[in-house]
């Protein structure tokens, strides 16, 4: 049997994914720590509302920017170095963010951080399409996800716990070291592809060579509608959960600090319920497309409750964000969809120019979401009024049903057609 061919699970592969996903916890605190401690870093450094979007959109800037030279990296290099070496900038951005005496030094950590964390998702897409079968590529990809998702529960009840306890600069602290020990793990464990693959038996592509590559990668006429809903799918929900869920939650309905971090910690554990149930879904309804057309209405839903609805019952808010949380999980099947458009020597080039979609709209959005709450006259007690929340919700709400419009253009990329494809 040929190395290509072996049978799902293939032990090796599962623990360097599963080493790539604990790396991968790192990226998702980083990113969704300030929906917690962002009314604290306006407060101990003096900002405004734009400013903390400024400051929570320049991650997936950084993130963004190392998109595609690291698509590059990946087919040129492999993820292992790849992810090696970007790693460390995480670090040096991490130990940044965590002394930074002003708003410019922790705005540059934090896009390091972002620069460094932007290969994490792509390096674990890439070791999984060359270590597993083309079926199995949704699945594991929701795998590593779900697993990374324990940052994101850790940014949320956990460090409002510890934020109070011993302050949000040694909690830092402890992410970062737990990263340079990751990066360690990465470079012991990691294998680009398995025994026989013919990426290892590749011929280096020259520069001029790998640069035709992205642009056939960017004249491919099936990416651009999936790009739309790429852009605006993370970015909308993102900006609720990783940005204004918590404070909303604090300045409209009144929670404290630790039960505001209780319904972010649900919507985690609903996403990652939802990466389970999405993640296997293309396989059993064979279909990519129409399962993110049907996540990403359920959300257009759940925003335009939050935007049409003045002083609902506490409740209602709270059962918003968490469906939400579960639903926002489909946005793994436009990747999915997406990956399936591409042939195997431009996976780097491909997936990395998606996933700059992804992260060029959570930056985009992240710091237009500042602007839109800031544009409102704060109260006497500097709480920001329903009014600008629901003017956010409103502006998310319209912005993905143009999204959906465009995505629903694209053609299906279905699982049993790859399989027929790969003779399988």
């Amino acid at each position: 049997m040929q190395p290509a061919e072996r049978p799902f699970p293939h032990r090796r592969g599962l623990i360097i994914v599963a080493t790539l996903a604990t790396a991968y916890v790192a990226s998702h605190f980083f990113r969704a720590s300030n929906v917690t401690i962002g009314l604290d870093l306006m407060r101990d450094l003096a900002i405004g509302p734009e400013a903390l979007g400024a400051l929570t959109g320049a991650f997936f800037f950084g993130f963004a920017a190392m998109q595609i030279p690291c698509g590059f990296f990946f087919d040129r290099f492999g993820p292992r170095y790849t992810v090696v070496g970007m790693l460390i900038v995480a670090c040096i951005g991490g130990a940044m963010f965590t002394l930074a005496p002003s708003w410019p030094v922790l705005l540059t950590g934090r896009a390091l951080m972002g620069a460094g964390c932007g290969v994490m998702l792509i390096g674990s897409m890439v070791v999984i399409s060359r270590w597993f079968p083309p079926d199995r590529f949704s699945t594991l990809t929701a795998l590593v996800l779900s697993i990374g998702l324990l940052g994101n529960l850790a940014a949320t009840t956990p460090l409002a716990w510890a934020s109070e306890a011993v302050g949000w600069r040694p909690v830092f602290g402890a992410v970062v070291m737990f990263t340079a020990l990751a990066t360690v793990a990465i470079f012991l464990v990691v294998r680009d592809a398995p025994p026989g693959h013919p990426f290892l038996s590749r011929k280096a592509e020259p520069p001029g060579e790998m640069l035709k590559g992205l642009i056939e990668v960017l004249r491919n006429p099936r990416l651009k509608p999936i790009l739309a809903l790429n852009f605006c799918n993370y970015a909308c929900t993102f900006t609720v959960q990783g940005l204004w869920g918590g404070a909303f939650l604090r300045e409209v309905h009144g929670l404290s600090p630790i039960a505001a971090g209780n319904v972010l910690l649900c919507a985690v554990v609903a996403y990652q319920a939802g990466m389970l149930v999405f993640g296997p879904l293309d396989r059993r309804l064979d279909t990519r497309k129409w399962i993110a057309i049907g996540g990403t209405s359920a959300i257009i839903l759940q925003l335009a409750i939050l935007a049409l609805f003045s002083h609902p019952p506490v409740w209602l808010p709270v059962a918003v964000i968490v469906a939400m949380g579960f639903f926002s999980a489909s946005s793994t099947m436009v990747m999915t969809h997406g990956r399936g458009i591409f042939p195997d020597r431009l996976i780097g080039r491909g997936i990395s120019t998606m996933n700059t979609s992804v992260m060029l709209g959570v930056a985009c959005m992240q710091t237009l979401s500042g602007i839109i709450i800031g544009a409102f006259e704060p109260l006497a007690s500097g709480a920001r009024t329903e009014e600008a929340y629901r003017a956010l919700f409103g502006t998310l709400t319209l912005v993905l049903i143009v999204a959906v419009a465009i995505y629903s253009r694209s053609q299906d990329v279905k699982p049993s057609e790859e399989m027929r494809a790969a003779g399988r």
